[in-house]
């Protein structure tokens, strides 16, 4: 049950919001009071020390329109100052999403959460593990002969992605590692030498950046996972293919955490386990 207020005290906490946010605005008794519509007197009664007065709804309202901030901020009834309109939307954005390497958005993202665990369900496998030849062999369908280029401009920035001292958490379902080994759905064509030479570079750098990179496969059958990357308590994105829906809230993070660590426990094959399990896709390639 929410605690009750004694209206001494919410009459002082409206009193010291409305003089914080007229101090921070610049804006006078005077110019707040012709923008309200009310005699300046009336909000000097307001703003007194000893005042206990309280402003009707329609008064507390029409101050917050006019210091574009929240009513509810001002009468004790929400922590935050920002209208409503202002939170939500801050806390969800919708971004474009280019076929693109390490696009600006998402790096800036990773700059932003540097030093934070980075937690991230790929929507193949991810782009910062891959070998050279197999980003050629993905990106070059859709960005034809600027694709070296691409990747010349990119290498930079995974390589900062690698250093940039976050953990990485990562979840991948075993059909997305079973089809690729197999070349199979998403990596039809795919030729065997390179996917021999993907899976060593995987082995490589999951056993050199152990316990920092760490890899949970998890069987689709039972657990299920749009991608998602989740940087830090900071941002949660989800990736929808042409865009990126991005939440800032507490609560949403945390939730999105909490799903991804629901498939982490229910991993079928943990990063201690992950170099036996890509040794036996190895042996069956070719």
């Amino acid at each position: 049950m929410p605690e009750m207020i004694d209206k001494r005290d919410r009459a002082i906490l409206f009193r010291n919001r409305l003089a914080e946010a007229m101090a921070e605005r610049g804006m006078t008794q005077s110019a707040l009071a012709r923008a309200v519509g009310v005699d300046r007197s009336t909000l000097s009664q307001l703003l007194a020390v000893a005042s206990t007065r309280l402003p009707n709804a329609q008064l507390a309202a029409d101050c917050a329109q006019a210091l574009g901030i929240s009513a509810d901020w001002l009468l004790g009834l929400s922590g935050r100052p920002e209208p409503l309109a202002d939170i939500l939307a801050t806390s969800l954005t919708i971004s474009e999403a280019p076929r693109a390497l390490i696009d600006e958005t998402i790096f800036g993202w990773h700059r932003e959460a540097a030093g934070y665990k980075i937690r991230h369900v790929p929507a193949t496998l991810p782009d910062m593990l891959k070998t050279r030849a197999m980003l050629e062999w993905e990106y070059r369908p859709q960005l034809g002969r600027s694709t070296e280029q691409v990747i010349g401009a990119s290498e930079d920035r995974l390589e900062w992605m690698r250093g940039a001292r976050s953990d990485y958490e990562m979840a991948m379902p075993l059909h997305e590692m079973a089809a690729f080994a197999g070349a199979t759905g998403y990596y039809a064509g795919l030729p065997a030498a390179l996917r021999l030479e993907q899976i060593d570079r995987l082995l490589a750098l999951t056993e050199q950046h152990y316990p920092s990179l760490r890899i949970y496969l998890f069987d689709a059958r039972r657990v299920f996972s749009a991608p998602v990357t989740v940087f830090g308590p900071l941002i949660a994105v989800v990736y929808l293919g042409r865009h990126y829906l991005a939440f800032r809230d507490s609560a949403r993070v945390a939730s999105i955490i909490q799903h991804f660590d629901w498939l982490v426990r229910e991993a079928a094959v943990t990063p201690r386990g992950l170099g036996d399990h890509l040794r036996g896709l190895r042996a069956t390639v070719g």
